[in-house]
């Protein structure tokens, strides 16, 4: 695939994964919430698939692990985001440890801005934060408040700056480190 065509796709499954994340922590019915997160969990895969792929071709082969961990611990939070919340907290708790450990592996790479790097590490260690209490037998789910639900804005952000780091015209600076 095209260089391009793939920094394309990815970035719209980044894109739609951000904003049907978002919808689905809104939604009014557990049937929509799970249809919101079922086409951000596939956007999501799909496009941190692509990105392992881009940046292991572009030799930042730590980038590259960073999106295969996230589009695993997507998989498994996909695999339990249709049914009931409170059913599905160990496998939501082993995706956030997942999406943590690898927006900890992509955040500390000089790929991405230092901004969207920083958005990357906080969401990191909320959700790093989220995994020790589902872990240690606190009662939250993927909606709890104040954590995670306040995460995933920050999340959002970290998203939508990896798809605005694909986008952009890179500069002469960004052709010696990553585009």
């Amino acid at each position: 695939m095209e260089e391009r065509t793939t920094k394309i796709i990815a970035s719209i499954g980044l894109l739609i994964g951000g904003i049907f994340g978002m919808i689905g922590s809104f939604a009014p019915s557990s049937s929509l919430r799970g249809l919101a997160w079922l086409i951000d969990g596939v956007g999501l895969v799909l496009a941190t698939a692509l990105l392992t792929m881009y940046y292991f071709r572009k030799g930042f082969d730590v980038t590259a692990a960073g999106f295969m961990i996230f589009a695993i611990g997507e998989g498994l939070i996909l695999s339990s985001s249709g049914i009931n919340l409170d059913d599905n907290v160990v496998s939501f708790g082993a995706g956030t440890s997942l999406w943590a450990a690898s927006l900890f592996v992509i955040s500390f790479q000089k790929t991405h801005p230092t901004i969207i790097r920083g958005t990357g590490l906080l969401a990191a260690i909320l959700f790093s934060f989220v995994s020790v209490q589902i872990f240690t037998g606190q009662p939250l789910n993927a909606l709890t408040k104040p954590l995670p639900f306040y995460a995933y804005p920050i999340f959002v952000i970290t998203i939508f700056g990896w798809a605005w780091t694909l986008l952009r015209k890179p500069s002469p600076a960004d052709r010696q480190t990553c585009d």
